[in-house]
Formats: C-alpha cells, structure tokens, sequence
C-alpha cells in the first residue's frame, strides 16, 4: 500500500515563519542595499542633473517662486541688492544706449529687464522655460525689446558680439571644469575686442564653512521636490583637493527614486585667475559682489571683473 503520509499543522506554521523570516532578511538586505547608495560618494562633477533641476514643471516652477520673492536670496538676490548691483554695473561699464549686454543664466529677467531700461541691447539666455516665459511677459508689459533664448548656454551660439557678458548669483560654480572651459572659449568668442566679463562665485571662506551631513525629511524642504508626498535624502560631501562640495538629493517617491546632484566649485582669487587667463582672459578687478562691494579676505563670495584679451 502507498505510504501514509500527513502533514502535522505545525511544521506547516514553522514553514511560514521561516518564509516571513527570509523574506525579511532579504527586504533588510535591499534596503541595507539601497541606503549604502543613497550615502555614496561619487568622483567630482560625475554626475550632473542641473538641467533636470530647471526644467521639470514642478520644481521649476518653486525656483520661480523663489526668484520672485524679493526678501530672500535663494534662485537670486533680493531685491534691494539687485537694484543696487545694476546701478553700479551700469556706472562700472558705462551701459547706455550703444551697449551690447548678454547675460547667461538670465532666469526670469530680473537683471535684464533693468539693463534694458537703462537703454542697453540686452539678450538673456536660460533653459527653464517656465523663467523664459515670465521674462518674456514682463518685457511685453514695459516695451522693452529683449532677445531671450530658451537654451543650455554651453549651447548658445549667435553671430552678436558683446561688449559685457554677465554671470551672476555664483552660476559658474555649478559647472564641471571641463564645461567651464567651454563657456569661457564661448565667452571669448562672443564678446567683442576689449569686451568684459562680470561673474561672481564662492570663495574657499564658503567652502571652509561648510559641513558634511546627512539628512532625511518627509517631504524635504517644503514639497519642493514634488507635488505627491515622497521622502527626501539629503548628503553633503566635500572634496578638499578640489574644493568642490555637493548637495546630493535622494527623493523617494511612490513612483521611484531620483537623485539630484548640486555640485559647487570654490575659488581662490589665484585659481579664479588661472581659469580666467589659460582661457584668453585679463583679469582687471576683484570685488566681494557684482555690486562693487570692495574685496575683503573674510568674503563668502567674490566678483571678477575680466577682459578679453
């Protein structure tokens, strides 16, 4: 006869806890996984999501808000320090009606929108959309005839020559040497004879100041990253041979995850000056801000002042 055989109710039970207990050691062994990820380092600048920061509908339009508030200093300066770096642009390079002014990084017209009514030729270059079109808004509301040009500036190509080019709120910084070298070649070729350069960046004071960290917050800072709920990573690296530093966001959603990589290049006045010079560049003048504020050792930033030799 066949072989009796029964199942006792208990190893049955003991079966499904061992499956619970390896389902669990596998799941703990992913997010061990993933978490490992969320905290790695990668090499300086190898990585790079800027155009996604800029150019996706949602976080777009929150750096939007945030240039448009004029008490804070976060996409831009406030308003105050605006108004008074455009003033002293305007008398330090002589802007009037004959002025050929491009801007890279233009955003939503804060800088040139005053350029132009201060009579200038100007053209702003950006790639969110979102910027372009409120600048665009506000230069048909004044009667002001600027050019603005939805495009990656590393791209940006036209047969105008101008006599300043402006970089402002530390843009440069954001850039991997390699695509600085190309904006710089860029610059040259695009301005004319004599013509200048203003760019502000961070100076080793901020870099010095800052601090590695790792966070987490629902939500993280304030819905920015998405409109559903989702959970954001933040980790903080420095790379002292460098002096580079990242933001590295990890934002988990119920969709996925992304990361956003926010590297930042910090400068000596030595080093800002190599770049500057090995790409056909004279630097004139050194400032603590594109609003002419005199250089001083303890400044978290600097302004540069270069002509195209």
């Amino acid at each position: 006869p066949p072989p009796h055989t029964h199942t006792h109710p208990l190893s049955s039970a003991a079966s499904d806890v061992y499956k619970r207990q390896r389902w669990k050691r596998e799941a703990g062994a992913r997010i061990f996984r993933e978490i490992q990820e969320i905290n790695s380092r990668p090499e300086p600048f190898q990585y790079y999501t800027a155009e996604e920061l800029w150019t996706d509908d949602h976080t777009s339009m929150k750096m939007l808000g945030y240039h448009l508030n004029e008490d804070i200093d976060v996409s831009s300066r406030n308003r105050p320090f605006i108004n008074r770096s455009v003033d002293w642009i305007v008398s330090r390079f002589g802007i009037d009606d004959m002025t050929r002014v491009a801007d890279f990084g233009c955003g939503p017209g804060l800088y040139t929108t005053l350029f132009a009514e201060k009579g200038a030729r100007v053209t702003g270059i950006d790639f969110s959309e979102r910027s372009i079109q409120y600048a665009e808004q506000i230069a048909t509301q004044k009667g002001l005839a600027i050019n603005y040009v939805k495009q990656n500036y590393l791209d940006f190509e036209t047969d105008d020559r101008f006599d300043l080019i402006t970089m402002i709120f530390c843009d440069f910084c954001a850039l991997s040497p390699a695509q600085r070298e190309t904006l710089l070649s860029r610059f040259r070729t695009l301005l004319k004879p004599g013509g200048r350069v203003l760019l502000d960046v961070h100076s080793l004071n901020t870099f010095d100041s800052k601090k590695e960290v790792a966070t987490y917050e629902p939500n993280q800072l304030d819905g920015f990253w998405s409109a559903e709920d989702y959970y954001g990573f933040l980790n903080t690296f420095k790379y002292p041979e460098e002096a580079v530093t990242l933001d590295k966001y990890t934002i988990v959603e119920k969709t996925g995850t992304r990361v956003v990589y926010n590297w930042l290049q910090h400068f000596s006045r030595d080093s800002l000056t190599e770049e500057l010079e090995s790409s056909g560049f004279e630097v004139m003048e050194f400032y603590a801000d594109v609003a002419g504020t005199p250089f001083h050792p303890e400044s978290p930033d600097m302004a540069v002042v270069a002509e195209r030799m």
